[in-house]
């Protein structure tokens, strides 16, 4: 199944955008680092806030996806309608399985802040590709969603974007989609509520405070 087909089906009306939670009723919102600041007093990056960060988003990912889940990997790269972006290239840094790179699909796609003044002349282009968790470098990958704010490496994108990317981890095998909007948190919808059970518990043993949709 193509992931425009699988969304209609198990997501209809949800767009792959920023805001899952606004726009499905059953999701959760997770704060990351809660209590700890990006900056220190001098101005400096706090590595133990974003060490912190790393291990929340990493051991939740883990939670959310199997070994053996089928996953889309959707990224949404915000662009003027002029520039062009080769689907090969897109995950070349974050795929282990390097034939994948080639089965990348993309979808032209209206720019997604319309409400935005930049809006005009700018499009979407999403990429997709269907693989496994061991099939990702899922570790740096995560990394690089965290890092939209700050001069850290690993980045997403490149200075013609108009916004950093998205990436979307959608598990097609337990109906779920994960999102992390940057370093402050992410976003999680599912197709039912007894599939974010789970999450209750591992913020608990955490110590997170887990934010569900009422």
């Amino acid at each position: 199944m193509e992931l425009k087909d699988y969304l209609h089906k198990t997501f209809p009306g949800l767009s792959l955008k920023p805001s899952l939670y606004v726009q499905w009723d059953t999701g959760v919102h997770i704060e990351f680092a809660k209590g700890l600041y990006q900056l220190n007093i001098d101005d400096k990056l706090n590595p133990i806030y974003f060490e912190k960060v790393y291990n929340q988003a990493l051991s939740l990912f883990h939670l959310l996806f199997g070994e053996e889940d089928e996953i889309f990997l959707v990224t949404n790269v915000y662009h003027h309608k002029d520039w062009k972006w080769k689907q090969s290239k897109v995950y070349r840094r974050y795929v282990k399985n390097k034939h994948l790179t080639y089965d990348v699909k993309k979808q032209m796609l209206p720019y997604l802040f319309i409400d935005e003044d930049e809006g005009d002349g700018y499009v979407t282009s999403q990429f997709n590709v269907r693989c496994r968790k061991s099939d990702i470098n899922y570790s740096l990958l995560l990394k690089a969603t965290c890092h939209e704010d700050f001069p850290i490496q690993p980045k997403l994108g490149k200075a013609k974007d108009t916004y950093y990317p998205d990436v979307f981890f959608v598990n097609a095998t337990q109906d779920l989609i994960f999102f992390i909007y940057d370093d402050r948190g992410c976003e999680v919808v599912a197709s039912h509520k007894d599939t974010l059970q789970s999450i209750t518990k591992w913020g608990a043993e955490e110590g997170i405070e887990v934010d569900y949709k009422e």
